[in-house]
Parts: structure tokens; C-alpha cells; sequence
């Protein structure tokens, strides 16, 4: 009788019987078993190896002659008999007897026997849960005798067998492990022999057992799927789907071994795929690879990176649909700084740049069409993976996306769950996944504009808020997309724009349109304005390179128009004086400005003068600001009258700082022409006027100073009353268009624009006043 390992297991000494055990031992000469002697039944349960095999070669002769002679009959008694008396006792000797006497059993009937090989199998198969060791091993011989005899046969069992090698690679004893190795082997050469088994049943129990925890139980299923996966007639790539996650898991393993194994099965699939594209389903495996994909063991992450890359390349718009979840574990990778994350970071831009390639201007031709409305979803009845790759479990009918002849529609981009990503991940602390977003919308609004702005309402307002962001790059991009929103020719929806609440001013929507933008720029202007209104530090720190950014990105003179418009409506005058000045420091200094302060200089048109008078009533809650516009547009007469006026207004410390900027703005050479028109102070008498009034205005200081010695440089005049004082600076003004101001309602909506301020103060200084009362401070 063929085993293995005979010379090491002979070895083993069994134990000395009891002396209960042994007048049990002899009862059983009393005993009769049916067909088989009782000299055979009483060696096959001594306690010697010798004498026990020497018994199972002994049935072997016996079955052999009942075989030829047809009589199986008297084999299935024996059968019985071993397994009743034998393998069922308690007597170790016996049961160990029993299952070497199934063995000899099923060499003796040969491969063609008509018995069912269940009937030899299961007693066998029972003894692997003994506590015993040497029982174990020895059904581990057993087994090996009874598959090498039955071959193919038994493959129905197969998934039974597999289970019993799982539970043994793991044994307590070492030689019931060892005994797994060559029993393994023979089975797995009877696969590749006959292969006359239910592979999908086979599948299922792989994928079941591969979550085993134990190093050594991932490593044998390992082994199974690289063996059925090297037999040319099994394409398990059609399985992959089923054992994929598993195998993600098992890559995970603590041990080198087992994972450099998994490492060179995942290799074989992939180029497999690679090979042939066809054969893989890349729908089924593609959740698993997001699930993986943000795992924190380094390995799996840049695996399942890896694996989407290829996919998108192989199967490209057929994954347009798990856009949404593979964005939103890709946008974080993307910022890894850990030199150790180095190849999951570049792994990850690659991923990201082949998922903004799947996007074309084909998706925005669906418009709205692709919007599944939540209470129209339908369960199946059957749970499966979100193909949209969000957080659902069900699909519905319309996920199916088949045509009534069932023909697979084209793919669609799912874009509320796209923009439930983007403005989720927009306010992540890495600037490199912000950046990756800003860029995404950027992209979308280039290649899906109708669509994208169907969620505006939920999009803008996170722009807004990333305007805060620390970093000046992150800031200057976001602008840049806002930029293109504004100007974006495709018309926001209703509903796309019934989200906003302007609380800051009203602003003119149709100003938007007058200059060729939608009302985002209406909401654009509002939201900043909020947004300094809501945050004093950003607008000190960020306020003015802001500005400055979004007039290179927009039209200068409608920014300061729209902003104007909606400050003068405020009732926030603090507010409104702080963006007054800054404003009006941008507007004197800025190389950006440049255009628009030619055509504030020269008011050449009515267009101009619009303009002006609009920035004159706002920039009216500072007065040292409307001087110096008044200045800049060479309104000398009006900005002579206006100091004068300055005789009733509080002079603050504040005030005053204001009036030295405004004379280190006139030393700057921004000012250059007003300082040479001083050359000519007979023509521009009100000029040499305000400036002596600024003069006057200062107390002794440097500042004063540098003004004294500007103004001692202008050619002698005599300070006497100037002609024409008396006529309105339209009538002395010599271009047309400044003729149609009405200088008189301009001063006296500074002097409203003042009362409002010195009430507000009055009233806050009372409040203060209180305040200190109440808590026994005195003023």
C-alpha cells in the first residue's frame, strides 16, 4: 500500500493501552465483523504501525479478490464495519486502524469501481477534527491513498477537501503539516489532470477562506488561484471580480513571503488584462480598487493606484460613471509630501489626469437629462456596489443604462456626486488636493458648462470661502475659476442662482449683463464683500492682492463700479470706509489699475464720468480718499471745496494718518503729472489752493515738511482771490463731459455720507460710555 513519509511516521510509538482498553482490545475476539477476519480486525487496532499495516494490506488482498469476483455486496460491509467498529471508536489504536483500512479499501478496489467514493471518503475525512495528532496524520495518509486511487472522482468533494487541507496547513503538529504538502500537491495535479469539478462552487469557497487571518491559510489559497490561474483551459479573469478584494486583503499580510506572492498573482492578472481588455469586467472590480485605494498600508494604496491607472487606460470611458469615487481617493494622494509616498503621489496625478481625459464636451450635450431624481429610484432587490461610485449599496433600473433592445447606452458622468466630492475636498488643509479641485472645476466648466452650472449654487459659495485660504496660489487660482464663472457663456439656471442671499448690498444684476457677464459677478462682488465683512484679517493681510488679482482676471472699471454700487447701499460704515480705502489705494498704486485710472484722469467720455460719480458718492465715507479721486481726475475746484469742508469734520488720529498717506501718494509717481502742473499755478490756481489746504491741514512733521518744500518749488503766485471763484467747477472745466456732473448734489451727498458717520459715532461712543459706567470705570 502506497503512502508517504512511512520511515518518519514509523517513528512514532503509540501508547500502551489501559488495562481497560485492553480487556476491551480482547472482547473484540468475540466479536464478529462480517466479512472481515477476525485476525485481521484484531491486528488493525494493535497498538504497533507494523502490525496495523500489515492488517491494511491484508484487506487490500481481500477487497481485491471480493472486486473480481463482483461481490461488492461484502465491500460495503467492510466499509461499515471500519467505519462502525473502527473509525468511530474510542479507542485510538482502533480508529487510527479503521482509517489505514479505508485506504487499503480503496487501493484494493481500483480506480473502477462502481462504489461511490463518498462512502470511503467521509469516515476519513471525519478524523481530521480528532484531537489526536497521530490520528490526524494518519488520515492525512489515508486521504492520500484514497485520491491517489480515485483520481478525478473525487473532484466533486473538492471544496470538502480544500476546506480539511485550509484547517491542517495550520495544525498544531508539525508532522500533520507536513503530511499537507504531498496530499496538496496530488490534488492539485488531479485538477490540472481532469478539471471535472464546479469551478464557479471552487471560486466561491476561495474567495470565502482567503480572508483568513493567518499568514499560512492566505498563503495556501494563494497557491490554488495561481495554480487554476497557470491552466490554460480556466480564464480566471473572468473570476476576478470575485477574488480581487480578497487578494488586496491578503496583500496587506505581515509576512514578506505571502506578500511578495500576492505581489506576483496580482502581476499575472493584470497583465492578463492588459493582453486581452475584453475578457475583464471592469465595472465589477473598479469599487474594489477605490475601497483599496485609500488603504494606509502604502503597498495596497499604490497597487490599487496602479490598477486604476491601467483601467482607465484600457477601458477609458466605460469608467466615466465611478468618476466621482475614484476622484475622491485620488485628490488626497496627490498632495503626499513623505518622500516614502513618492510613487503613490505621482501614481495618483496620473490617475487624475486620465479621469479629466474621460470628460468631454459630448457629456454637457445630455445637459440635466443624466439626473436620476431621488424619488424616482427603484431597489432591484439585490444588493450591489454603487456603479456611481458614491455610498449607495442598491442599484436601480436606471443605473443599468441598457436601451429597450438592450444595448448598452453610452456612459454618463454622474456630476452631482462629482460636485459632492469637489466641495468637499476644496477645504482640505493640503494645497496640492485644493489646487487639484480648483483645477477640476476649471476643467468642467471648459468641457461640461450647462451641467456644472446646474450646481453652481452649491459650488460658488465654497469658492468664496476658499478665498480665506492661507496660501497665495490656492487663492489666485480660485479667482481665476470664479473669473470664469462670471464670464461663462452658458446662462445659470433659476435654481442655480436662487441660493444667494445678498446681505451686504443689492448690487445691479443687469450691470452683469451690460458687460457681456451673468449675475454670478452680482453674486461674485457680494460674496467678497462678505467675505471681508466677515473676516477683518483676511482683507488687512490678502484684501488688496485679491483685488488686484481678480482685475487682471476681469475688467477693472467693473469691478470698482459693481463694488461701489454695493457699498453705498450698506449700513455697515465702518466696513465701508476700511473698503473705500483700500480700494482707493489699489486705485493709486496698482499696476493693474493702470487703464482705469487714465480714464478716471481724463474724463474724456460720459462713460468716464459715470464712473466717476459713482466711486465719488461711495468713496465719500472717507474723505481723505474722495480728495485724492478728485485729485487724480484733475477735479481741483471740487477737491479745493471739499478741504475746505474738512474745517467741520473731527480731525482724528486716523483722519490725519490718511492725509500723510495722500502726501506720499503725491510724492509718488503715480502723481507725477499733478506735481508738473504745479508748474503752470496760474492755470491750475485750485490745485496750488488744495494742496496748501492739505498743508494746513497737517501738523508740524516730517510729513508737513516734505509737502512745504514740494510747494516752495512752485513759481511765486500772489495769495489772492482767484478769478472765476465764484462759477462751478463745470463751468471752468474745459472738457465737455464734465460739464454734465452735478457737482452741487455730489457735495451734498458728502456732507449725508458725514452726518451718518458722526452719528454712528456719537452713538458708540455713548454705548462705550455705558459700557465703562456699568462696570465702575471712569472715563
Amino acid at each position: 500500500m502506497a503512502s508517504f513519509k512511512e520511515a518518519e511516521h514509523g517513528k512514532h510509538k503509540d501508547a500502551f493501552l489501559s488495562k481497560k482498553s485492553f480487556s476491551k482490545h480482547q472482547k473484540m475476539a468475540d466479536k464478529d465483523y462480517g466479512p472481515l477476519p477476525q485476525s485481521i480486525a484484531r491486528a488493525l487496532s494493535d497498538r504497533l504501525y507494523e502490525k496495523r499495516k500489515g492488517a491494511a494490506l491484508e484487506i487490500e488482498k481481500l477487497i481485491r479478490d471480493l472486486a473480481n469476483n463482483k461481490n461488492f455486496s461484502d465491500v460495503e460491509k467492510i466499509i461499515k464495519v471500519l467505519d462502525k467498529d473502527f473509525v468511530s471508536s474510542s479507542n485510538p489504536n482502533a480508529k487510527r486502524g479503521g482509517v489505514i483500512g479505508l485506504a487499503a479499501t480503496s487501493i484494493g478496489l481500483g480506480r473502477d469501481s462502481p462504489l461511490p467514493p463518498y462512502t470511503i471518503l467521509k469516515p476519513v475525512l471525519r478524523c481530521f477534527n480528532d484531537n489526536n495528532s497521530q490520528t490526524r496524520y494518519s488520515a492525512c495518509e489515508a486521504l492520500y491513498n484514497i485520491i491517489k486511487m480515485t483520481r478525478g472522482t473525487i473532484l466533486v468533494h473538492l471544496n470538502e477537501i480544500i476546506d480539511i487541507l485550509g484547517r491542517l496547513v495550520i495544525d498544531n503538529d508539525l508532522n500533520v503539516r507536513n503530511g499537507v504538502e504531498p496530499l496538496d500537491k496530488l490534488v492539485k495535479d488531479i485538477v490540472a489532470e481532469s478539471r471535472s469539478f464546479d469551478l464557479e462552487s471552487f471560486i466561491a469557497f476561495l474567495r470565502k477562506n482567503i480572508y483568513a487571518k493567518q499568514s499560512v491559510s492566505r498563503q495556501f489559497i494563494l497557491s490554488w488561484i495561481t495554480t487554476l490561474d497557470s491552466l490554460p483551459d480556466i480564464d480566471l479573469v473572468t473570476f476576478l471580480p470575485e477574488l480581487l478584494d480578497g487578494l488586496f486583503t491578503v496583500l496587506g499580510d505581515p509576512s514578506p513571503a505571502v506578500k511578495k506572492m500576492c505581489e506576483f498573482c496580482l502581476g499575472n492578472f493584470l497583465q492578463q488584462i492588459r493582453k486581452n481588455p475584453s475578457k475583464a469586467e471592469f465595472s465589477s472590480m473598479v469599487n474594489i480598487l477605490i475601497q483599496h485605494s485609500k488603504s494606509q498600508d502604502p503597498v495596497i494604496q499604490l497597487t490599487a493606484l496602479a490598477w486604476m491607472a491601467e483601467f482607465l487606460n484600457l477601458a477609458g470611458r466605460q469608467l466615466l460613471p465611478f468618476t466621482a469615487g475614484i476622484m475622491g481617493q485620488t485628490l488626497p494622494c496627490i498632495s503626499y509630501q513623505d518622500s516614502r509616498k513618492h510613487d503613490i503621489r505621482e501614481v495618483a496625478k496620473t490617475v487624475n489626469e486620465r479621469l479629466m481625459d474621460l470628460i468631454t464636451k459630448s457629456d454637457d450635450e445630455a445637459g440635466t437629462a443624466i439626473e436620476v431624481p431621488k424619488e424616482k429610484k427603484t431597489d432591484e432587490g439585490k444588493h450591489k456596489k454603487d456603479k456611481t461610485g458614491g455610498d449607495q449599496k442598491k442599484t436601480t433600473e436606471d443605473d443599468k443604462q441598457t436601451t429597450s433592445e438592450d444595448q448598452p447606452e453610452e456612459p454618463r458622468l454622474c456630476i452631482r456626486s462629482l460636485v459632492k466630492v469637489l466641495t468637499e475636498y476644496i477645504h482640505r488643509k493640503e494645497m496640492g488636493t485644493k489646487i487639484a479641485v480648483l483645477d477640476w472645476i476649471k476643467h468642467l466648466l471648459e468641457k461640461t458648462p450647462n451641467m456644472i452650472f446646474q450646481h453652481m449654487s452649491d459650488i460658488f459659495p465654497e469658492l468664496s470661502k476658499t478665498l480665506c485660504d492661507e496660501t497665495d496660489e490656492v487663492v489666485l487660482y480660485d479667482l481665476e475659476v470664479i473669473a470664469m464663472i462670471v464670464q461663462s457663456e452658458a446662462g445659470p439656471s433659476e435654481r442655480s442662482t436662487s441660493y444667494f442671499s445678498i446681505e451686504i448690498g443689492k448690487g445691479k444684476p443687469a450691470l452683469a449683463a451690460e458687460h457681456g457677464m451673468n449675475v454670478y459677478f452680482t453674486h461674485c462682488m457680494n460674496n467678497l464683500l462678505e467675505t471681508f465683512a466677515g473676516n477683518a484679517d483676511l482683507l488687512k493681510t490678502k484684501g488688496s492682492f485679491i483685488i488686484r488679482q481678480l482685475c487682471l482676471f476681469l475688467n477693472a472699471e467693473h469691478i470698482y463700479r459693481s463694488l461701489s454700487e454695493i457699498l453705498l447701499e450698506t449700513h455697515e460704515l465702518k466696513f465701508s470706509t476700511e473698503m473705500v480705502q483700500l480700494l482707493n489705494e489699489i486705485l493709486l498704486t496698482s499696476s493693474e489699475l493702470f487703464e482705469l485710472r487714465n480714464q478716471l484722469k481724463d474724463l474724456a467720455t460720459e462713460k468716464s464720468c459715470s464712473l466717476f460719480c459713482c466711486l465719488y458718492k461711495t468713496w465719500c465715507h472717507s474723505p481723505v480718499a474722495t480728495v485724492s479721486l478728485c485729485l487724480l481726475s484733475h477735479c481741483h475746484q471740487h477737491a479745493s471745496h471739499l478741504i475746505n469742508k474738512f474745517g467741520d469734520l473731527e480731525v482724528t488720529l486716523d483722519f490725519l494718518t490718511e492725509v500723510d498717506k495722500l502726501v506720499q501718494l503725491i510724492e509718488s509717481p503715480i502723481f507725477t503729472y499733478l506735481r508738473l502742473q504745479l508748474l503752470e499755478g496760474d492755470q491750475n490756481p485750485y490745485l496750488v489752493k488744495s494742496l496748501y489746504g492739505i498743508l494746513m491741514l497737517l501738523p508740524q512733521s516730517k510729513t508737513f515738511d516734505l509737502l512745504h518744500k514740494r510747494l516752495s518749488c512752485v513759481p511765486n503766485l500772489p495769495l489772492m482771490p482767484i478769478k472765476d471763484g465764484n462759477k462751478k467747477p463745470s463751468q471752468l472745466d474745459k472738457r465737455p463731459h464734465v460739464k454734465s456732473i452735478n457737482w452741487t448734489e455730489l457735495s451734498d451727498h458728502f456732507d449725508i455720507i458725514q452726518v451718518k458717520h458722526l452719528k454712528v459715532k456719537r452713538i458708540r461712543q455713548r454705548a462705550m460710555h455705558e459700557r465703562k459706567k456699568q462696570l465702575g470705570i471712569k472715563s
